[in-house]
Parts: C-alpha cells; structure tokens; sequence
C-alpha cells in the first residue's frame, strides 16, 4: 500500500526510513524545489536518539555530531542554576544525545532511503476527500490520488488546515534569533549546552562539531516582533557575559535566522479516515525543552509501527493513543517555561532563581525518564 507524506522535514524523512524498514515504499511531496541543507543546530536527545539506534542510524549521526554531557541553566553571570547530567542517560540506555546540524541530519536521513519517492517542487494546493482517500492537488498543477496521507507539513499545514480548520496557533510574544558560526569555545563549555536567563530575554550556545557552534537569543516584545532589529542583537545583549557578545559578532549577520515563537493550541484529533498528522502539524510547541524534533521523531517511528500492525485507519487512532498525551504535555510544559524564562521583576526573577538551585538534580533526571522513555516497546 502506498503511503503518502507530505513534507520532507525531519518527521517526514525520519517517517519515510521506518516505513521502508517495514516494508512500505513511501511518496514523499516537499514544497521545496530541492532539498538542500538547510537550518541552524538541533539537540538529538535519548529518546530521538533510541529511535535512530533502532533505526540503524546512530553510528552516522554521532560520527557527524558532538556527544553533550549536560544541560545547563545558569543566570545572566553564567553561573549555573539547574543542570540536567546526561551522561546519566548515556549509561542508561548506552547513547549519547548529540548536538548536530540539522542539515547534517538531514543528509543522513537522504541517504537512507532506498525506496522512497521524492516529489521536491510540490507545494500542496489543496486536498478533496474522495471515497477511499484524498485527491491532493498542487500548485504545480499536478494531482494524485493517496488512500493513506501522512501530513507531516510544519506548523502551517495544509493537512491540518483541511482536517481540522478551527486549530489555532499560538503567538508566545517571543522573538528568536537563531545562528551557527565558527567558534572556538572554552573547556569548561564544550560537550554542554548553556542557557542564559536574564530579564525578558535569553541566550544560549552548544558546540555541534570541531569548530562550530549553534546559539540562540530571544526576546519578548509587547505587540510587534518590529520592536527589535538584528542588527541592534549585540545591544539587546550587551549585559550579559562578554562570550555572548563575541559570540554574536563572530556571526555572519545575513547568516542569522529570526522567528517568531508559536505553538499549535493543543488540538483532541489527529486523523480522520484516511489522513493523520505527524510532528509540527500535530503538536508544534515551543523549544523552550529542545523536544519538537525529537517528539516529532517518536511520532514517525510509532506511526510506523501501528501501519506495519494494522495498514488502515486504525492504525491512525493506535499511534493517537500512544502519543498524543506525552505529546501535548510537551506542548503546555514548554510554553510554560517559555514564560517563566522571561520573567522582568527583579524580585521574581531572584525567586524563580533560587527555587531552581534548590530542586535536587534527581527530580530532574525522574522528570526526563518519563520524556526519554519510548510509549512503547518497539522491535
């Protein structure tokens, strides 16, 4: 049976290689016009990680990655407040997270599929329900028929916008600043990732190759993310530590990728009959928890699974019922942070502070168990 996924991002790659594994022979429809490596870092953690061991790709992602020890929340001096040991996860499960260039993983995945169509060029117009499928057709002009449509198109998506038009995305008022330059890192930094905490804004860098490193920076804005410039980003952060504002000028600035930070109201249905949403399209979040890779990661390896157990519909509503509460809970929790992250008062700010240097690092390590663990057992 043909499956049919639209986009060919991370989730929809990552769902294309387990489909393969299963016996599928999947079409992919990518907007794009070619499929080029594109973006900034991402962090692979253990459970991304446990999906791509199974998958038979962690020995290529970590010879193109850098292992990362820990996890880091410090104040705006840089002195740590919250710290998550990986390596407690490593030992656990016997993988390493990695920090790695999502155009390197994105290459990766490329040249594992062995039996996957690519359609590059087809950006989805719109999809008619028929009786045993969809017609989808493109801006292109060209049309197909899908009795089985796997919409794994972003945050905007299309699939979504037809199977449930009332979902609503959510604007956090952030604006984020996302780079990678060469960069030659401390010691005392490598192998970790390090948020900066200030007031109504955060910073943070982690080395994803020998001479690389990926930041981020992001700002809140009271009505228009038109509040700030990029090239005024050294000025919104020059009272934190002096790395951040050499980080900053050793970038390229037409090399800096801005967004503005949303996620998709939590929504009760993924599917219908023939039509499932994976990823971004089901759950976009935030990345205050670095998880929206890697929970879209989890969804094509389980949606994989339910297909190879049942190749119908039912196999949509399995994969909704194993994923979709973990899922959400990424969703509400990120935002939450997202917001206590950005706290201005100072008092509030000396509170939130204090309370996170007096959580014991064992409720953190209890609290990324339950994320790391698979929903399920998978072969």
């Amino acid at each position: 049976m043909k499956v049919d996924i639209i986009g060919a991002g991370i989730c929809g790659l990552t769902t294309a290689i387990a489909l393969e594994k299963r016996g599928f022979q999947p079409r992919i429809y990518e907007q794009a016009k070619t499929l080029k490596p594109v973006g900034a870092g991402i962090i692979l953690a253990s459970n991304a990680m446990q999906v791509y061991r199974n998958l038979g790709l962690e020995e290529q992602l970590n010879s193109n990655g850098i292992p990362l020890s820990a996890l880091n929340i410090t104040n705006d001096k840089l002195k740590v407040i919250s710290k998550v040991d990986l390596n407690y996860f490593r030992d656990k499960y016997n993988l390493q997270s990695i920090a790695i260039h999502r155009g390197k993983l994105q290459e990766v995945l490329l040249d594992n599929l062995k039996q996957t169509e690519i359609h590059p060029d087809h950006q989805l117009k719109d999809l008619t329900k028929e009786k045993e499928g969809y017609q989808l057709k493109y801006e292109n002009g060209k049309s197909v028929n899908s009795s089985l449509l796997l919409g794994a198109d972003g945050i905007h998506s299309k699939v979504r916008a037809a199977l449930f038009p009332n979902s609503k995305i959510r604007n956090m008022k952030q604006l984020c600043w996302r780079g990678v330059t060469e960069f030659k890192l401390p010691s005392i930094y490598k192998s970790e990732l390090n948020e900066i905490w200030g007031r109504g804004d955060r910073f943070a860098f982690v080395q994803f190759s020998e001479d690389k490193i990926y930041w981020y920076a992001v700002k809140s804005f009271e009505k228009s993310e038109n509040e700030f410039s990029s090239d005024k980003l050294s000025l919104y952060f020059e009272k934190y530590p002096p790395i951040v504002q050499e980080i900053i000028k050793a970038t390229a600035f037409d090399t800096i990728h801005v967004t503005v930070m949303e996620d998709l109201e939590p929504i009760k249905k993924w599917h219908d009959e023939f039509a499932c949403l994976m990823g971004d399209a089901a759950h976009a979040t935030t990345p205050n928890m670095g998880q929206g890779a890697c929970q879209s990661i989890e969804d094509a390896y389980t949606l994989a699974d339910c297909l190879a157990n049942q190749s119908d519909s039912r196999a949509f509503a399995a994969y909704q019922k194993l994923r979709m509460s973990k899922a959400h809970q990424v969703v509400n929790q990120s935002w939450q942070i997202g917001k206590i992250s950005h706290w201005k008062n100072p008092i509030g700010i000396a509170f939130r502070n204090s309370i996170l240097k007096i959580i014991p690092e064992k409720l953190n390590l209890v609290q990324l168990e339950k994320l790391f663990q698979l929903e399920r057992k998978v072969s």
